[in-house]
């Protein structure tokens, strides 16, 4: 904006030559001009800001001084207009700054008239004018881009902040559910051993070590994000936590194997749907099928335990229907009608675009 004041070179030199009364009127319509200038550069700090009567005033008052003071004092402040270009081009709204520039153009060409320009001399200033003030327009825009990167890149920060706390609290608690569930059974089986069957109680203590320590791995994995369930491990575990608990376990699986995506996500939902099992049904027998449905991988857990107030849908059911969700796949649970639960979790065999 400073260096934009070298065009009033010509002004300062005219008024320098001015006599009496008119050359201080000249001095005080160029300082006045000068620090109007500056005034409407930074009437409003950022171009986000709201308009305010002053932002309006003050670009308005400088408008009527780049109009008026060429046709009162002459040729040589003809190119006053160029600094109301400028002014235009950084503080109207976006869309109009073009327009602005335009009309500063409209004002060089009529006071170029009221003076008595040359038509070259008008057309000169008019295409200076046009440049510098397209070039604050590009400017703005540019900066304008600038800011709003920064500020979707921060937005994408703090959503994948917000993503990468979602994901930890969802693996910590499907993982520490499930791994809990089975710590507590083996430390009743233990107690309940202790008196009649030392050397058993012990080996249960010993399983209850082991869980523990997997546990703390799976939760080491989960936090730094490497941890992938696998549906065969899982189907092992859930084997160990239901015969720990009493339950008759069937498996039943058809088809190839699975790819990738629908085995992790199977993974995932055999760990859930067995720790409530566990935690909720009580159930005598439990049943997992795997298979394939068309172009779907398709997996049932069905238990006959307690149908009536079981399962009540919490953190652990919720944040599986979001994994399921995110695979391109679909989730549905609910009591069946001769008694205990289901759960069903169908997933695209191909990846969802």
């Amino acid at each position: 904006m400073s260096f934009g004041l070298l065009f009033l070179a010509p002004v300062v030199a005219a008024v320098a030559h001015y006599e009496g009364t008119r050359r201080w009127l000249g001095v005080a319509a160029l300082m006045a001009f000068v620090l109007m200038y500056y005034a409407a550069a930074f009437v409003r700090w950022s171009w986000d800001d709201p308009s305010t009567v002053r932002s309006l005033a003050v670009p308005a008052t400088f408008a009527l001084m780049a109009t008026g003071l060429p046709p009162l004092f002459g040729l040589e402040w003809l190119g006053l207009p160029i600094y109301l270009a400028f002014v235009l081009a950084m503080s109207l709204p976006l869309r109009w700054a073009p327009i602005g520039v335009l009309g500063s153009m409209a004002v060089v060409a009529g006071d170029g008239v009221l003076i008595g320009a040359p038509a070259t001399m008008i057309g000169g200033f008019a295409l200076v004018l046009l440049a510098f003030g397209m070039i604050m327009v590009a400017l703005r825009h540019s900066r304008t881009l600038v800011a709003q990167q920064r500020e979707a890149r921060g937005e994408v920060a703090r959503l994948a902040a917000a993503d990468e706390r979602l994901r930890i609290a969802r693996d910590l608690h499907d993982l520490l559910g499930h791994s809990m569930s089975l710590i507590v059974l083996k430390s009743e089986l233990a107690r309940r051993l202790a008196d009649r069957d030392l050397d058993r109680a012990l080996t249960e203590v010993g399983e209850i070590e082991s869980v523990a320590r997997s546990s703390l791995a799976e939760v080491r994995e989960a936090i730094s994000g490497y941890r992938r369930r696998d549906l065969g491990e899982e189907l092992d575990g859930a084997r160990t936590v239901l015969a720990a608990a009493g339950v008759e376990t069937t498996v039943r699986m058809a088809g190839a194997p699975l790819p990738e995506a629908a085995d992790g996500v199977f993974g995932w939902a055999v760990r859930e749907a067995v720790t409530n099992v566990i935690r909720h049904a009580r159930p005598s027998r439990c049943l997992i099928e795997v298979g394939r449905d068309g172009g779907e991988a398709v997996l049932e857990v069905r238990d006959n335990g307690r149908a009536k107030g079981t399962h009540v849908p919490g953190n652990g059911l919720n944040g599986l229907s979001e994994r399921v969700a995110a695979a391109g796949g679909t989730m549905a649970s609910g009591p069946l009608p001769d008694g205990g639960f289901r759960v069903a979790v169908r997933v695209p065999l191909r990846s969802a675009p």
